[in-house]
């Protein structure tokens, strides 16, 4: 489903979520991401190596719960897929450059500023993919 322009707009100015994934035992598992929408669609960012990587890659089902201001939130009900591998890496400045509100220039990570070249390496060195929404329901804000 298309998200509508406020849900949109929600989301570019709340870029925090909660992604909820279900675990083995049957439990929701939460952890806070930083979200921003990429050409319509909802993206994050994270590792090949996170537990909830291996979760989507066994069932690409996922809830986000976007946080707002006070008791304003979103929830999105997703299908999530990967982009990985070398293809990440450009995407995860095209994220990142996004997600900071810096079209040019350094990148912040871990706290440093680092060059375009700096920061691309690290997206290889930690195996950095990115986690494309694709929303199924969304409720909350309208």
């Amino acid at each position: 489903m298309e998200l509508t322009s406020p849900q949109k707009e929600f989301i570019e100015s709340n870029p925090a979520a909660a992604m909820i994934t279900v675990g083995d035992d049957g439990y929701a598992k939460a952890v806070r991401v930083g979200v921003a929408m990429i050409d319509g669609k909802v993206w994050s960012s994270g590792t090949a190596d996170r537990v909830r990587t291996e979760r989507l890659r066994d069932d690409p089902h996922c809830t986000l719960f976007v946080f707002g201001q006070g008791y304003e939130a979103l929830t999105l009900e997703t299908k999530v897929s990967i982009i990985e591998g070398s293809d990440a890496v450009g995407e995860s400045v095209r994220l990142f450059r996004t997600m900071q509100g810096r079209p040019e220039g350094p990148l912040m990570w871990y706290g440093q500023e680092l060059d375009e070249e700096s920061f691309r390496r690290a997206m290889v060195d930690q195996r950095r993919l990115i986690y494309v929404f694709d929303v199924v329901n969304a409720y909350g804000v309208e």
